[in-house]
């Protein structure tokens, strides 16, 4: 199931094509018996996960895979503790904040402001709850003044 796993990191996020599904933490499991692939989406409603899906698909098959099944399981809940390291380096350099680590359950284990991605500044503030897409937060850099999105903390 190895080579399954390398196809997936190949899989970009649809809503921010520069991090793979793997390392955003969307896919949970890779199973031999039966052969699935189980994600989890960001947000239970997440309008990408039917891409997220198709996309997954079509790589599946493009390699070889066809007998191998797509799941989505909600519980638990995604966790922006899934974020690899290097998911979280790409997000940084894309322009998004990523969230600060969080206890492995999804809480976090300080309150801490977003770390601009373009300067480095911890002078933040969020301007609102809702960015981009549902699971991301508006905010702006204090020191350089640019705006940035944040990935929200769950």
């Amino acid at each position: 199931m190895r080579a399954v796993w390398g196809v997936l990191a190949e899989v970009p996020d649809p809503e921010i094509p520069v991090i793979s599904i793997v390392d955003l933490g969307i896919v949970r499991t890779v199973t031999a018996e039966p052969p699935r692939v189980t994600i989890t989406p960001t947000y239970t409603g997440c309008p990408a996960t039917q891409a997220i899906e198709r996309a997954i698909r079509n790589a599946l098959d493009q390699a070889g895979f066809t007998d191998v099944a797509v799941a989505t399981a909600i519980s638990p809940p995604w966790s922006t503790d899934w974020i690899s390291n290097e998911g979280r380096q790409k997000l940084r350099a894309f322009g998004i904040a990523p969230p600060p680590r969080g206890d492995g359950r999804g809480r976090l284990t300080e309150e801490r402001p977003a770390v601009c991605p373009h300067c480095g500044s911890e002078e933040t503030e969020e301007i609102s709850r809702f960015g981009s897409t549902p699971c991301k937060a508006l905010w702006r850099c204090r020191s350089c003044a640019e705006p940035f999105d944040q990935f929200k903390c769950h």
